[in-house]
């Protein structure tokens, strides 16, 4: 049915308890799930083996050590025995519901991407798999914490097989608006879009940033996050669920008319920036002989989870 992906982070401490998590519970979505792991992380071909699942260790990454999206993404869709396939970040938990929903977007055919919100959630200990109820207990802490994320902050996307073959852009993995990108290229090259959050409870474990020498601050905002952000063209290249074409809800698949709203509305913003700064650039003459300073206009979109 589907074949997950993904790159994880150090298999240590609090991470290894999430990540393995994680892991488990895509397994269990349907018996011919398949899972990829890349790179070569610490702990992570220890995981592999215990968790019995296919680990690719060799990952291009660049100066900083930072793994590339682009060869993850390109190698998986040679790899994968399934046409679904689905990149999703190392600390996320899929229950039963996701199954329901990728079926029902899969036998509409054609080409796809379906993605969600995620639900926040402090998950500090191995969930017991074995427990008849494993499925309730989780969601049960989700609905309890009850933190669910905007529309931009995506940590899966089941696609279908082709779809970002050969074309991602050099992101790096773990640092904003790779992700933005993906929704936005499935849209501009045609593919359905649906937003699956009604349907599909992903349930995010709680992290620090530890992982990173320079902390919370350095993963959203550091050189790295820059050059990222760059890729997405002055948000041109910027899309969040809001933006998706369809919604998959219990009555079924529906099409999404609000999304030419949002999209009016980053184009006016966007225009509005323009017509701003051309006024400074052609007043600015002017304004330096009276002796008056430029004011800020509107901000141009940036890509925040």
């Amino acid at each position: 049915m589907i074949t997950f992906f993904t790159t994880p982070k150090p298999f240590r401490g609090h991470i290894d308890v999430i990540q393995r998590n994680a892991i488990e519970s895509w397994k269990r979505i349907h018996p011919s799930a398949e899972v990829i792991l890349f790179g070569d992380d610490e702990g992570a071909a220890e995981a592999a083996r215990d968790l019995q699942i296919r680990h690719v260790p060799d990952v291009k990454r660049n100066e900083h050590g930072t793994k590339y999206l682009s060869p993850i993404f390109d190698l998986a869709q040679e790899l994968a025995h399934n046409n679904c396939l689905c990149y999703i970040n190392c600390d996320i938990i899929l229950l039963s519901d996701f199954r329901v929903a990728a079926e029902r977007v899969i036998a509409l055919g054609g080409r796809f991407l379906m993605s969600g919100q995620r639900w926040d959630t402090d998950i500090a200990v191995p969930v017991d798999f074995s427990a008849f109820d494993w499925e309730a207990t989780v969601r049960r802490q989700a609905i309890e914490a009850n933190h669910q994320r905007p529309p931009q902050w995506i940590d899966y996307f089941a696609f279908s097989r082709g779809l970002y073959y050969k074309n991602t852009p050099p992101f790096v993995i773990g640092r904003p608006g790779w992700d933005n990108w993906l929704v936005w290229h499935a849209r501009h090259s045609g593919a359905r879009v649906v937003d699956a959050t009604v349907m599909v409870q992903a349930i995010h474990q709680n992290h620090d940033y530890s992982y990173h020498p320079g902390g919370e601050a350095g993963v959203w905002q550091g050189e790295e996050a820059q050059q990222n952000y760059a890729l997405l063209k002055d948000g041109r290249c910027f899309a969040t669920m809001e933006n998706a074409t369809h919604r998959l809800t219990l009555n079924g698949l529906h099409s999404n008319y609000h999304h030419w709203v949002v999209m009016g509305k980053r184009k006016a913003t966007a225009m509005r920036s323009a017509i701003w700064f051309g006024l400074l650039g052609l007043t600015r003459p002017l304004r330096h002989r009276i002796g008056l300073r430029e004011r800020r206009g509107p901000a141009a979109p940036v890509a925040h989870k």
